[in-house]
């Protein structure tokens, strides 16, 4: 396999995982994306530049995520590696449970799809699999390829299917000042459940995708997770105090992916306006109320479902 482009341009969405039952299996595109351009250099070397969230903190070498998912990518279709410069614009929060990582590995993985002559031998499902082998979990590598809502698994390999996202649903996230990483979110959780909490958890997580698809009045029962929100309480107390207040409310609000972000899926009243395209949900007044004014470091970011997923175009 040559390679048959030097320069492509990639844009990833942001990703929320679980929606509560969904633990490691749902998840979802939402309209906030990191950008980057990927230039293959004649030179060996790699010099990357980052400008938003972790400028200054991410290796700017080879041990950069998008770099070496890049270089996986290449091996893996047989292509030669190259000297590589990064120009990466990130604006998904890190260590916030929104898909950073996950973003990373598929933007490698779809930057190289652009650069090497045959782009199908990437096709949607290698890019999957690869970036859910390097992740560990596709729950987040899924949405982030495929756009929309999807619906992952593991047997040969790891796949995953479009799940129907009805017109009204309307997503916020909640993002805190604090970060967490998932290695400490998953430390948590313990190695075995009750039988009647995996009982509770398969049948709403059957519900999550009628609630998703057709009956978005259900969302509230539908997002009840026993399986590992109320195990992380300890590592994100204010994110899971911040989730009860919501619920009590009667608002659809789960801990996004492994945290601390809390995301709410509510319904929207009313169109868009057309000059911001913001739109009113049946949960504002009550994320207001939760806060009473003081948002303490906290941002409430109104996102739609990004459909796309991630693309790469040729930059001539």
């Amino acid at each position: 396999m040559r390679l048959g482009a030097d320069h492509v341009r990639v844009r990833v969405p942001a990703t929320s995982a679980n929606l509560g039952p969904g633990f490691d299996a749902v998840g979802i595109a939402l309209g906030l994306h990191d950008e980057l351009e990927v230039r293959a250099l004649g030179s060996p070397g790699v010099k990357v530049e980052v400008t938003g969230e972790g400028a200054g903190q991410v290796p700017d070498d080879e041990q950069h995520l998008v770099v070496s998912s890049l270089r996986a990518a290449l091996d893996l279709v047989g292509a030669p590696q190259t000297g590589l410069h990064l120009v990466c614009h990130n604006r998904i929060p890190h260590g916030r449970g929104l898909g950073s990582s996950a973003a990373a590995v598929v933007a490698g993985i779809v930057a190289a799809r652009g650069l090497i002559a045959e782009p199908d031998a990437l096709s949607d499902e290698v890019v999957l699999d690869l970036a859910a082998q390097i992740e560990g979990h596709p729950d987040n590598a899924a949405p982030a390829v495929l756009g929309g809502a999807t619906l992952a698994w593991r047997d040969d390999r790891f796949r995953a299917v479009d799940l129907a996202v009805h017109d009204d649903v309307a997503l916020l996230a909640i993002v805190p000042p604090t970060h967490l990483s998932t290695k400490a979110a998953r430390g948590v959780l313990p190695a075995t459940v009750p039988h009647a909490d995996a009982a509770f958890q398969a049948g709403r997580a059957a519900l999550l995708v009628e609630a998703l698809g057709r009956r978005p009045d259900l969302l509230l029962p539908a997002t009840q997770d026993r399986l590992h929100q109320e195990y992380r309480r300890a590592v994100m107390p204010g994110s899971l105090a911040l989730v009860d207040v919501l619920r009590a409310r009667g608002v659809a609000a789960v801990v996004s992916g492994a945290g601390p972000t809390v995301l709410v899926l509510a319904r929207r009243v009313g169109a868009a306006r057309a000059a911001d395209g913001e739109v009113t949900t049946d949960a504002d007044d009550a994320v207001r109320a939760a806060f009473g004014g003081a948002m303490g470091g906290w941002q409430i970011l109104p996102l739609p479902v990004d459909r796309e997923g991630a693309t790469v175009q040729r930059v001539p």
